[in-house]
């Protein structure tokens, strides 16, 4: 944002004005993409901006750059397996256009993901893309009212240009084939309230439940971190008490959630596969090589990287929302090693 002053925004106007330069002029001082020009008046602009209180807004000097090729991903972290792959997916994507991702992280909080957006764009980036969860978000809508070329990926808020798995889909997918195997005291775990992703997958599971007319406990639908300490919180919680007292099958909306509720099976004793069915979420690599394999939903993240670059490098074409379909892996932490079409 520009600072305020008296209740008005400081504007480059304001700054040449009151340094007595053209607009031009005070462009160039204030341009720190370079290296400083160290001129008296460049360093007279540079003064009375700073008593102004003026900042230089990235987003809409973004707007007068030319291209570099160059795109900026901003995800929360790479410490999580999924955003890695998911950066990996769309370097590839990129290079394949003959574009180079750069990427940021912003730790999932919304001040450093205006900070790490406004950063990206000061190099000069000819579009974002942004794998951060909140549905609350305002910086899509900040870059839509800048018109700077954007997409979301993994995830939505319904407006700007997002590529994502159809979560929804993958939720009553992995209930599905829990109801299948002849489940009926079924848990959720999913992600916290202000996701997407955690909306549409328990949003898929509710849907399963109705189509079988299941009515599970509300304190068996937990929404939580996307971590493996949520999903261990959350195991223990729902996996104190006798074998009558507890779900039968859990479904985790990602696997680190379900690797937390296998730790927490076998802190009780429960023998996951057999005792207990669990089906987690993405499929990451680990999942296959867990010492009992987990089930759990795939998503197409190369599909996803292609088309978040298509929505970048194509503006406009239609359409704008779209959605990869994910595929149910079962293994035996479900019970079954069978294929399965549903």
């Amino acid at each position: 944002m520009e600072p305020v002053v008296n209740g008005a925004v400081v504007t480059l106007k304001d700054v040449a004005a009151a340094s007595g330069v053209s607009l031009s002029t005070a462009s160039r001082a204030l341009d720190d993409r370079g290296t400083p020009t160290r001129s008296a008046a460049a360093l007279h602009v540079r003064k009375v901006a700073e008593e102004l209180g003026y900042r230089r807004n990235s987003f809409a000097s973004n707007l007068r750059r030319g291209q570099t090729r160059t795109l900026g991903v901003l995800v929360p972290r790479l410490s999580d397996t999924v955003m890695a792959l998911m950066f990996e997916a769309l370097e590839r994507a990129a290079s394949a256009r003959g574009y180079f991702a750069m990427v940021a992280t912003s730790g999932d909080d919304p001040e450093d993901e205006r900070q790490a957006a406004e950063t990206l764009l000061d190099r000069n980036v000819d579009g974002l893309i942004l794998a951060t969860a909140r549905t609350e978000d305002d910086l899509p809508k900040h870059l839509r009212d800048s018109r700077i070329a954007h997409a979301l990926v993994l995830r939505t808020d319904g407006v700007s240009p997002s590529s994502l798995g159809d979560d929804e889909v993958g939720g009553y997918l992995a209930v599905r084939h829990l109801v299948d195997l002849g489940h009926r005291d079924i848990a959720v775990v999913t992600g916290p309230s202000f996701t997407s992703t955690g909306i549409a997958r328990l949003a898929g599971a509710r849907r399963a439940f109705e189509e079988a007319n299941i009515q599970p406990p509300e304190g068996w639908l937990m929404a939580v971190g996307y971590g493996i300490e949520s999903g261990y919180s959350a195991g223990k919680s729902l996996l104190t008490g006798g074998k009558a007292t507890r779900p039968s099958a859990v479904f985790a909306a990602n696997d680190n959630l379900a690797m937390g509720v296998l730790a927490a099976a076998k802190h009780f004793g429960i023998n996951v596969g057999e005792e207990l069915a669990l089906v987690g979420y993405n499929d990451i690599p680990m999942s296959a090589l867990l010492p009992t394999p987990l089930t759990s939903v795939r998503v197409p993240l190369d599909q996803i990287a292609n088309n978040a670059i298509d929505l970048i490098v194509n503006p406009g074409k239609e359409p704008q929302i779209r959605k990869s379909m994910p595929s149910l892996m079962p293994r035996a932490s479900s019970g079954t090693s069978r294929s399965a079409d549903y």
